[in-house]
């Protein structure tokens, strides 16, 4: 009796370990590290983008013009010789990122070596069939004989060189977002653990457990996601409609904190969720909104958050009201959010990307201003998002 006594005690015991442990662990959820929606971090071979064409085909205009004026002789010579030369480099430069982009999901699997193989050897064959065009035209037009041989030769050579910088450049490219994502990711986490924030939302939860366990559930699972989200191993990129369901949770406790006196409101379109952003921006943005438009209002203010998805882009808009007794939303911490946002944008998109904030209205007392905060990302086509 007395040892089956102790044994049903210790199976008490091990299950209530078991259970404290579970109890203090996060669940699998879609903000969890290979998630649905969440991208693998950027390629340098992903060049299919209208800024990095931009500049590889600039950057090697540049280079041919200055490599043209050794062999000019008057500065009217020089342009006559540029213009012939960029029959070559163009078609070539443009070959090369058409071939870079259609492989560079087996690129960026494949070993730095190779990588920097294909690519030196892609410059040069892209190289030589420029030359080869430029023969032919002269052929066409001038009578000039094509000759096999070393007329290839240098401009292959040149088109190995060129390659290999610009995929340096390019791997440099993709590098320098990782300090901007740690930065992101530090700011983030400083503001998820702000001990005011949390003080509030465990009193929340505290207060709500004797009247509505089930809300106050809620309010713990939510306040979880956004430590799991600041806490999870970094990554890259993920959707907008990822970033909206985070914006929603962190909302949904800040809506308990301040009830009546904040008024949310989602116009949401279900095609811009596709959208691919930069992790964790979205959150900071109606963060910002909440702290400078709500929590300094004695009246409270509403907040809009608005998507829509139109000719090939994604329109993001969030809008909070200004309280009248202190107009101007100003402060360090505000413009390092917005700043860090940019940049990060910036980082991803390049020239396709959009971000501009700042007051709107306000020109006389029967419209006050609102704050607005109006980002422009480019929407993948479904092929690609598939």
């Amino acid at each position: 009796m007395d040892s089956t006594e102790l044994k049903a005690s210790g199976a008490s015991q091990a299950q209530q370990a078991a259970a404290w442990e579970l109890s203090t662990q996060f669940s699998p959820t879609q903000f969890g590290p290979g998630a649905d929606g969440r991208q693998a971090p950027p390629s340098p071979f992903d060049v299919c983008h209208v800024g990095v064409v931009l500049r590889v085909v600039l950057g090697v205009q540049l280079v041919v013009a200055l490599g043209v004026a050794f062999a000019s002789s008057s500065l009217v010579d020089w342009p006559h010789r540029w213009a012939q030369s960029t029959v070559l480099t163009l078609p070539a430069s443009l070959l090369w990122l058409v071939v870079a982009c259609a492989l560079r999901k087996p690129l960026t699997r494949a070993r730095e070596p190779i990588q920097w193989t294909v690519a030196v050897l892609l410059g040069a064959v892209c190289g030589g069939l420029g030359q080869m065009q430029s023969s032919w035209l002269d052929l066409a037009l001038s009578g000039l004989p094509f000759v096999w041989g070393w007329p290839q030769v240098p401009p292959m050579l040149t088109g190995g060189a060129i390659a290999a910088v610009g995929l340096a450049w390019l791997k440099q490219r993709a590098r320098s977002e990782l300090p901007a994502h740690a930065s992101a990711r530090l700011a983030e986490l400083q503001a998820r653990i702000r001990p005011h924030f949390l003080f509030n939302t465990l009193n929340t939860a505290i207060a709500l457990v004797q009247i509505d366990p089930q809300r106050a559930e809620a309010v713990l699972e939510d306040l979880a996601e956004l430590f799991r989200q600041a806490l999870s191993s970094p990554t890259m990129r993920t959707t907008l409609r990822s970033e909206i369901d985070l914006a929603q949770r962190y909302l949904s406790i800040e809506q308990l904190r301040f009830g009546e006196r904040v008024t949310v409101r989602w116009e949401l379109d279900e095609e811009a969720g596709r959208a691919e952003v930069p992790a964790l921006i979205l959150q900071p943005l109606v963060e910002n909104a909440v702290r400078h438009g709500i929590e300094v209002s004695s009246q409270g203010g509403w907040i809009v958050v608005r998507t829509k998805a139109q000719s090939g882009r994604v329109v993001l808009t969030v809008s909070n009201s200004v309280p009248a007794e202190a107009p101007v939303v100003s402060s360090a911490g505000h413009g390092i959010a917005l700043r860090n946002v940019r940049q990060r944008l910036k980082l991803m998109h390049d020239v396709e990307a959009e971000f501009d904030a700042g007051l709107q209205g306000g020109g006389d007392t029967r419209q006050p201003p609102v704050y607005v905060v109006r980002m422009v990302v480019p929407l993948p086509r479904k092929e690609t998002a598939q």
